[in-house]
């Protein structure tokens, strides 16, 4: 696909990779970016910034989890600044906890934005397109979606989901002239897994490579898109030695550091001294 001239839409704009994906395609030639986000303030940052990059922005503030909210808005910006010919589902939140110690609240909001949330805007997005026949529809999983990843188990389902609807999607919207395509990053260094315990001997990527890897990926046609050598060396561990790869997971996990505490207060305590 070429970006230039587009427009395109990006949800979770406000930061993180949203807003890399948003500035590296007014960096190729966009010729409007719809901004997605709750935060009024973040999303005026980034429209001045792709604004001073030539290509013009258009700040929606609006919550994916409201979906008659959801509704109006998206009928007023593709009736205002439409047709949209590229549709980004990047918005998405993390929660890092062991399950045992997980809370509903934090899990009903995984699913209802990475989720729900990419159901709504994919369904009020996809008929205009199919009216239109042409389209480009990105979905955002994970490598999460492919590896499952201790102490983030409801993220890796909602991500694991992502796949199962992009794949189903593809064959469906296909008749219609549109794209649907996985974007798979690995860990990437963004605000939303600043507190988080890393897993050992990954190296993150940045934000702007998975922006980069995603306009390789959109001009190959590829139908996901993994990000950085580790994602392919995951992908292909997974797939063809499974057992050893969820061993490797079980120690690269942060819960194997717990677990050696545990296990010798255990045994401190089952043998005082």
């Amino acid at each position: 696909m070429n970006i230039q001239g587009k427009t395109v839409l990006v949800t979770g704009a406000s930061r993180g990779i949203g807003r890399a994906i948003a500035l590296e395609f007014a960096q190729q030639g966009a010729q409007r970016i719809v901004l997605v986000a709750r935060s009024h303030s973040r999303l005026l940052e980034v429209a001045a910034e792709i604004a001073a990059l030539g290509a013009e922005a258009v700040p929606v503030v609006l919550d994916l989890t409201q979906s008659v909210e959801v509704n109006i808005k998206i009928a007023q910006t593709w009736r205002d600044y439409g047709p949209i010919h590229l549709l980004v589902n990047c918005a998405g939140v993390a929660h890092q906890v062991p399950f045992l110690q997980s809370q509903l609240p934090d899990i009903q909001e995984e699913m209802a934005i990475n989720l729900m949330g990419m159901y709504t805007m994919t369904r009020l997005i996809a008929r205009r397109m199919a009216v239109q026949r042409q389209g480009t529809i990105v979905n955002v999983s994970s490598l999460m979606g492919k590896v499952a990843a201790p102490t983030m188990a409801t993220y890796s389902a909602t991500k694991f989901a992502i796949l199962g609807f992009t794949q189903a999607l593809r064959s469906e919207l296909s008749n219609h002239n549109i794209q649907v395509i996985a974007l798979l990053p690995s860990l990437t260094d963004t605000d939303m897994v600043k507190d988080f315990q890393w897993f050992r001997w990954v190296v993150p990527t940045t934000p702007q490579k998975v922006a980069q890897s995603l306009v390789t990926g959109l001009q190959k046609t590829s139908p996901e898109i993994l990000v950085g050598w580790q994602s392919h060396l995951a992908v292909w561990g997974t797939r063809f030695i499974p057992g050893l790869m969820e061993k490797v997971s079980q120690i690269a996990s942060p819960m194997s550091e717990e677990r050696q505490i545990l296990g010798r207060l255990r045994e401190a305590g089952a043998n005082p001294r």
